[in-house]
């Protein structure tokens, strides 16, 4: 399972996704999308969204934190 969350040091959900992830022994990478303006231009590209957190779990992207599609899709 690949798990890729993109953050700013802003949000503050964000640091509540990486929490939650890392809490459960869910490998992820992380890109700063405020630093990495080509991951953010990716991330708008297949998002169409800008805002944060995202996170893609294997291709598959949930925007913003909701903890219970999050749970799901990790299979927990």
């Amino acid at each position: 399972m690949t798990v890729i969350i993109y953050t700013t040091p802003t949000c503050q959900y964000c640091g509540v996704a990486k929490q939650f992830l890392a809490e459960r022994g869910i490998a992820f990478t992380e890109y700063d999308i405020s630093k990495d303006h080509k991951k953010m231009a990716e991330l708008v590209s297949r998002t169409g969204r800008v805002s944060v957190p995202v996170i893609e779990i294997d291709g598959d992207f949930i925007v913003g934190f909701d903890k219970h599609r999050l749970a799901k899709k990790l299979g927990m």
